[in-house]
């Protein structure tokens, strides 16, 4: 597998780069990861990098984009925190990774079972972790379809809530960031939101937040 250059990386268009994590995702999931060599990949990038695609995530340790989208060294930016969602750090991270670094889409990536969805679902305060778990009340209290049982007691509510997540955070990050929003209306870069089951694997891409051209 060819490490990506400055080259390589101008070619993919945001909706060849969507492809390539489809086809990474569905290589994880069949066990059939492509053969790198890393060290190789660490000198081939001392020099720069050219990621293809941004993929914000959640800290969960059986969530890491790499692995779930079988991508090596200097192929994507992670950026990742505990219930995937954005603050002006990060959105300002993403204007470097695709104005500056040239990476061609974004990926909001929420997953099954999340602890920090259920600490919102919750209320839970505690420390810091009450401002994080506050940029997603505005999720729970969205969720409108569960009447009974609004905790992390009922799994159905915790997904309902998780995905709202993801789809309001790709509207935040669009409403939010100027340079991204006009990029996307360009299609110099794309942007969507999805969900990985920690089950089986497999990532599930959300047609109904997709701007990708």
């Amino acid at each position: 597998m060819r490490t990506l250059n400055k080259e390589l990386q101008s070619q993919i268009t945001p909706r060849k780069a969507l492809e390539l994590l489809q086809e990474g995702n569905g290589r994880f999931v069949n066990n059939l990861k492509l053969h790198r060599d890393l060290l190789e990949q660490v000198n081939a990038t001392s020099d720069g990098q050219w990621p293809f695609a941004t993929i914000l995530s959640c800290i969960d340790s059986r969530t890491s984009a790499e692995l779930i989208f079988d991508q090596g060294l200097g192929d994507v930016f992670s950026i990742r925190i505990a219930g995937n969602v954005v603050n002006t750090d990060i959105l300002g991270s993403m204007e470097f990774a695709c104005k500056v670094a040239g990476s061609k889409l974004i990926v909001v990536l929420g997953h099954t079972k999340c602890g920090a969805v259920k600490g919102a679902c919750d209320h839970v305060e505690m420390g810091n972790l009450t401002e994080l778990l506050s940029k997603l009340q505005p999720a729970v209290y969205e969720e409108q379809k569960t009447k009974e049982e609004r905790t992390s007691k009922n799994s159905e509510f915790v997904e309902n809530v998780a995905q709202i997540n993801v789809k309001r955070t790709v509207k935040s990050i669009l409403q939010r960031s100027h340079i991204l929003a006009e990029m996307i209306e360009a299609g110099e870069i794309g942007i969507i939101g999805a969900m990985y089951n920690i089950e089986t694997g497999e990532v599930e891409f959300y047609n109904d937040t997709e701007f990708v051209k």
